[in-house]
């Protein structure tokens, strides 16, 4: 595939009026055969959970078998990551939609087991982040197999990065939780608008930190695997900073944890 050009203007129009991208490629077969089997190696070894890099990101951590398991920043488990077309080619896309070179990094790596994978409930990124700041950031999911709405594809809101961050909590409004979700009354406002993003393995979606966003449980009895790449330009500072008070909560259940 081209390293550059990766996206048509058409694509580039997309993205700029809804907040959101999907393609059929953004690598090959078997670049994505390349990163599966890394990929798995790197949930198997267990491989960040001493450095607190591998956790489960929908519990309290306390399950014998996490049902939404990650790894932050993979690529510093195996390096060899940073050899693959993909990085190369997100890397193009992502210059293409900020209108500048940038280069990708790999964010984390999601593992949904088979039947019992949890949902990643709609969210804003950027919820997760310094609430001073206005962030300018793009993040690119990749399937390492065909996703559809029974195994987990990603769901977006069009145009919603046009709203600023909305009320969220942690997973079930339980602090001891890493993930975020949007709260239930703001869930309601959002019925019936999603917009379903099925691919095959190597296709992309791509979507700005304001962005609503949601991928299913995982219902059927093959693994979902998921890579995730971003870039982002440097943040500019809120005229009126705000506050986030799940954010908050969460910091202090984790100082309630430590002895």
């Amino acid at each position: 595939m081209p390293k550059k050009n990766i996206l048509g203007k058409e694509q580039l129009a997309f993205f700029n009026d809804n907040g959101y991208l999907a393609i059929d490629q953004l690598t090959s077969r078997e670049d994505v055969a390349f990163i599966r089997e890394i990929f798995d190696t790197l949930f198997s070894s267990e491989a960040g959970r001493k450095e607190g890099d591998q956790f489960d990101l929908a519990g309290p951590g306390e399950a014998e078998e996490a049902s939404l398991p990650q790894i932050m920043n993979p690529a510093k488990y195996a390096p060899e990551l940073n050899n693959s077309e993909l990085l190369k080619n997100a890397s193009a896309a992502l210059s293409q939609l900020f209108g500048e070179p940038v280069e990708a990094t790999f964010f984390h790596a999601i593992n949904k087991p088979p039947r019992h994978g949890a949902e990643t409930p709609w969210h804003q990124d950027a919820a997760y982040w310094d609430p001073v700041k206005l962030h300018n950031k793009i993040s690119v999911w990749v399937p390492l197999q065909e996703v559809f709405v029974d195994n987990g594809c990603m769901q977006f809101i069009p145009r919603s990065h046009l709203m600023d961050i909305l009320p969220h909590q942690s997973i079930n409004n339980d602090p001891r939780v890493q993930g975020l979700e949007l709260v239930p009354e703001e869930c309601e406002k959002i019925k019936g608008k999603a917009v379903p993003c099925p691919l095959p393995p190597g296709g992309a979606t791509f979507h700005g930190g304001y962005t609503l966003h949601y991928a299913g449980p995982n219902k059927t009895d093959r693994p979902r695997r998921a890579i995730i790449l971003e870039a982002e330009l440097p943040p500019s500072i809120r005229d009126k900073p705000m506050r986030f008070p799940w954010l908050e909560r969460r910091d202090a259940a984790r100082k309630q944890k430590k002895p």
